[in-house]
C-alpha cells in the first residue's frame, strides 16, 4: 500500500509507538516510563494528582491521567537556537509541526507556567519555533525539524506550489496563522513574561497582518497558489490553484479548513472570527510589550475591517426555520452553505477561542444548529453523538467535538452525558482519537493524536474549576 496522510491516519497505528508502564492491574498507565518521557513537568504533575483527586469515576481519572500530559510525554523536542531555548512539537503520528495543533497542544498547560520555570522554557522555544516558522513561509501550516531540509510527507513531495527548505507542507489556513498569536498572548497574559516578544516575534507578527492583507485579495490573487495529483478533490484547489471565485468584501480567503481539507468557499467563516481574535491580541502585545504603535494599530485596523466584513457577509437565514445563523463559508457574492467541522476553529469553537461572547444569542442559535440533523456532518449513533468531518468520512463522530459541546454548556446533565460518551469513545484504548465510528469505538483514525488528549484533559481541568460536583459524582 502506498504510504499518504489518509492511509497513515485512517491505519488507527501510530508512529513511534509509546511504550507501557504498568501501575494499577486494573487500568494500566498507558503513560511512558518516567525516563522515556520527552519532556517533565513538577506543575502538570501536580496537576493531574490535583485534578485526578476530583474524579469519582475510575476510567474517567485514568483517561484524564493518561491524556493531560500526552503532548509532554511524547511530542516534545527541546534544543537551542543562539543560546536561547528552541521547542519543536510534533502532532503524534506525523513527526512534523503543524502552527495550529502545536499550539493547540501545549495551551491546556498555559495557566501553570508562572509557577513552572521548566514550562516557561518550553513556551519560550515553541513561540520562537512558531516565529522563526512564519518566517520560512507564512503560507505553510506544517514545518520540519531541521528548516534546512526538505518536505519528506510523501503526500506533499510533488505538490505543485513554491515549497521552501524547511516546509512540510504548504496548504494555507488562516488559523494557521491565529494560533501562534493565541499561544503567545495567553502565555503573556498568565505569567507576565516578555522575554519571547523579541525583534525576531515582531517580524513574524509584522509577516501575519501582511500575510492576512494580501489573503484579502483587493489588487488581485496574491502570491498564493496550490495544486495536489489526488484523487480526492478536498486535496488540491479549483481554478490553476487559487481557489473558487469571490467578490473582494473584506474577508481573508482561507484555502484549506482546519481540518486541512480545501474550502468549498474561500471564505471561512469561523477562521475570520479567528482571525478578528487574534489581530485584537496582537495589537495588545505589539502595543503593551513592544511598544510599537504602528504594528498595534495596523492589527486593530485589520481586525475591525474583518469584523465589519463579517457583520455584513458571514450569515445567512436558515431556510428550514427561518432564522440568521452563521455561515460555515461564503464567496462574498450572496453564495454560502451551513454546516460544521469539529475542528477547531468551527462555528462550535469560537466561544472556547475567545472569539465570540459564550452569551450571544446568533452564535447560541449557530451552535445548537450544528449540534442537529441540520448540520450534515451531525451524528448519532448506538456509541455517541457529536459532530463528524468530511476529512475522516461520513458517520464518525470527532471526540473534539463531543469536548467542545461539554466546554459550551453549563447544563450538568448535557456534561456527564458528554463525559459518558467520551469514555466510551476510546475503544480501549486509553487516549481520544481524531474520530470513531459512530456504532463502534473500535474503529477509529489517529491512534496517536496529541491534540485531541490535551483538548479532553483541557476539559477535565476546567470542569474541576467550574463543575466539580459532576466530576465527584458517578457517571
Amino acid at each position: 500500500m502506498t504510504l499518504t496522510r489518509r492511509t497513515l491516519i485512517g491505519s488507527g497505528l501510530a508512529l513511534g509507538a509509546m511504550p507501557l508502564r504498568a501501575a494499577d492491574p486494573l487500568r494500566p498507565t498507558k503513560r511512558p516510563a518516567p525516563a522515556d518521557r520527552r519532556f517533565v513537568s513538577p506543575a502538570v504533575e501536580r496537576e493531574i494528582a490535583r485534578v485526578s483527586a476530583k474524579v469519582a469515576d475510575p476510567e474517567l481519572r485514568w483517561l484524564f491521567a493518561n491524556c493531560y500530559p500526552n503532548t509532554l510525554d511524547t511530542t516534545v523536542f527541546m534544543d537551542r537556537v543562539d543560546g536561547r531555548p528552541d521547542a519543536f512539537v510534533i502532532t503524534g503520528d506525523i513527526p512534523c509541526l503543524w502552527l495550529r495543533d502545536s499550539a493547540a497542544q501545549v495551551h491546556p498547560y498555559v495557566h501553570l507556567a508562572r509557577g513552572d520555570a521548566r514550562l516557561r522554557e518550553l513556551f519560550r522555544g515553541l513561540i520562537a519555533r512558531q516565529s522563526r516558522s512564519i518566517l520560512i513561509d507564512p503560507y505553510a501550516n506544517a514545518f520540519m525539524r531541521d528548516p534546512a531540509a526538505k518536505s519528506d510527507l510523501p503526500w506533499a513531495l510533488t505538490d505543485d506550489t513554491e515549497m521552501k527548505p524547511g516546509v512540510a507542507e504548504r496548504k494555507w489556513e488562516v488559523d494557521s496563522l491565529c494560533y501562534p498569536i493565541r499561544v503567545a498572548h495567553d502565555y503573556w497574559r498568565a505569567t507576565g513574561d516578555e522575554a519571547p516578544f523579541d525583534a525576531l516575534w515582531a517580524d513574524a507578527a509584522r509577516a501575519i497582518v501582511r500575510t492576512f492583507r494580501e489573503q484579502q485579495r483587493k489588487d488581485g490573487p496574491g502570491p498564493y497558489r496550490f495544486l495536489r495529483r489526488d484523487r480526492l478533490a478536498s486535496e488540491t484547489l479549483i481554478l490553476n490553484g487559487y481557489g473558487a471565485p469571490t467578490r473582494k468584501v473584506g474577508l481573508i480567503h482561507s484555502m484549506y479548513r482546519p481540518s486541512d481539507d480545501a474550502c468549498l468557499f474561500p471564505f471561512l467563516i469561523p477562521s475570520n472570527w479567528f482571525a478578528v481574535s487574534a489581530l485584537r491580541k496582537l495589537a495588545v502585545l505589539a502595543g503593551r510589550v513592544r511598544d510599537d504603535a504602528a504594528l498595534a494599530n495596523d492589527a486593530a485596523a485589520l481586525a475591525d475591517e474583518v469584523a465589519a466584513a463579517l457583520a455584513a457577509h458571514g450569515t445567512l437565514i436558515d431556510p428550514a426555520s427561518g432564522e440568521r445563523l452563521m455561515a460555515y463559508e461564503v464567496d462574498g457574492f450572496g453564495n454560502g452553505h451551513f454546516m460544521d467541522d469539529a475542528n477547531v476553529p468551527s462555528l462550535s469553537g469560537l466561544a472556547y477561542l475567545e472569539a465570540i461572547p459564550a452569551t450571544d444569542p446568533l452564535w447560541r442559535r449557530t451552535a445548537a444548529a450544528a449540534w442537529s440533523e441540520r448540520n450534515p456532518y451531525f451524528n448519532r449513533g448506538r456509541v455517541a453523538e457529536g459532530i463528524g468531518s468530511p476529512h475522516s468520512g461520513m458517520g464518525t463522530i470527532w471526540p473534539m467535538s463531543i469536548v467542545m459541546h461539554a466546554l459550551n454548556s453549563d447544563d450538568d446533565a448535557v456534561i456527564r452525558q458528554c463525559l459518558r460518551w467520551l469514555k466510551d469513545s476510546h475503544g480501549g484504548t486509553g487516549f481520544m482519537h481524531e474520530s470513531f465510528d459512530r456504532d463502534d469505538a473500535g474503529k477509529f483514525t489517529r491512534a496517536w493524536f496529541a491534540w485531541a488528549n490535551g483538548l479532553f484533559g483541557e476539559l477535565i481541568v476546567d470542569l474541576s474549576r467550574r463543575k466539580p460536583h459532576v466530576l465527584a459524582a458517578p457517571l
